[in-house]
């Protein structure tokens, strides 16, 4: 089966595949964008696209890339494929969109994208009852596959005294607000012997003229970080292997999310034996073993934070990870599972 996968060059698609065997899918490469060496914005989601290339695949399958595509344009892009006689399969990772302020556009997007689809693919339980919920449809519910690769995955951590919580603000995507939390976790920290705050964030939001620059929380991380309330480390995006060696260092990854679906993060994290604190909002919690503490939009529950901080320090070194052979076993499941819902799409 031929798939015109969107994207094809990214981990979670790169791992649907199987580990050791030929499942006779063939995703097609990610056609040249408009920046170099990148998948997006992706060129399968344009409809002439679609028409020009539609005796090259069997099927189409969207995760990825379709943010800045209105509406409108995703209506066109489902005409194209019902033209040519191609069905869509879609994975609905995010229910609601990480990097949008506010939720009508990735709702119009849906509400385009999940009533054209042959067959759906969602993550977690909750995420498929909200769907099933928002538009009356089933989805298949599979894991999220493994982030690291397999020969990195379930290595013994090495044995330490302190207690490294991390909390890593990237760039600042529309679904981050890290100071309420991080100051929850400075006011705990004395409670906790040996325990220490390490925070991370990109240099375009440290760095006065940026267009990312957020002055307010800049200012106060640094000044905490002078008066060594935590480590502060200001860099540009981690290298694979710098992210691997950056999440094994850490014993609990704390994610600063007011809303949201699923986490990629979270998932390395635990390929790597790395605790994870999460929120209460999206499916965090459904996805995986976690920490959870109570935010939303609405306001951060600080009692919450601490209190799941303190269980987290409580049971440190020993989070849930998975092995390698683990990991193995739910990645071939994962490609004989996707291999029955594209031959169901073309009706096979």
């Amino acid at each position: 089966m031929r798939v015109a996968s969107v994207p094809a060059d990214h981990v979670y698609i790169r791992h649907l595949a199987p580990s050791g065997h030929d499942d006779g899918v063939v995703r097609l490469p990610d056609p040249p964008s408009e920046e170099p060496g990148r998948w997006w914005p992706p060129v399968m989601l344009d409809p002439e696209w679609v028409a020009a290339h539609s005796g090259d695949f069997d099927l189409m399958h969207i995760h990825f890339g379709f943010d800045a595509r209105s509406p409108e344009d995703l209506q066109k892009l489902a005409d194209a494929l019902e033209t040519a006689g191609r069905p869509l399969v879609f994975t609905v990772h995010d229910l609601r969109n990480p990097h949008h302020e506010t939720t009508e556009l990735h709702d119009a997007q849906l509400d385009v994208l999940v009533p054209a689809a042959s067959e759906l693919i969602t993550l977690t339980p909750g995420a498929a009852r909200e769907i099933e919920h928002r538009w009356g449809r089933k989805a298949h519910v599979l894991h999220h596959p493994h982030v690291f690769e397999l020969d990195e995955v379930g290595r013994v951590r090495p044995g330490k005294d302190e207690f490294l919580v991390g909390v890593h603000c990237k760039s600042l995507r529309a679904c981050m607000e890290p100071e309420p939390v991080i100051r929850a976790i400075v006011q705990t920290l004395p409670e906790l012997p040996g325990a220490q705050l390490r925070v991370d964030a990109h240099t375009d939001i440290m760095t006065p003229g940026y267009d990312r620059y957020d002055d307010d929380l800049a200012t106060y991380l640094r000044r905490a970080h002078a008066d060594g309330l935590l480590d502060l480390q200001v860099h540009d995006y981690f290298t694979h292997d710098e992210l691997r060696d950056y999440l094994r260092s850490l014993d609990l990854s704390v994610l600063p999310y007011r809303h949201g679906t699923h986490s990629g993060w979270a998932e390395g994290c635990h390929d790597l034996g790395t605790g994870v604190l999460a929120p209460d909002c999206g499916y965090y919690a459904d996805q995986l073993d976690c920490f959870v503490y109570r935010w939303d939009e609405f306001g951060l529950d600080v009692h919450s934070v601490q209190s799941a901080l303190r269980s987290a320090y409580d049971s440190r070194g020993n989070h849930p990870m998975m092995t390698s052979a683990e990991r193995r076993l739910q990645r071939d499941r994962l490609a004989d599972a996707h291999v029955k819902i594209y031959s169901a799409a073309l009706g096979n």
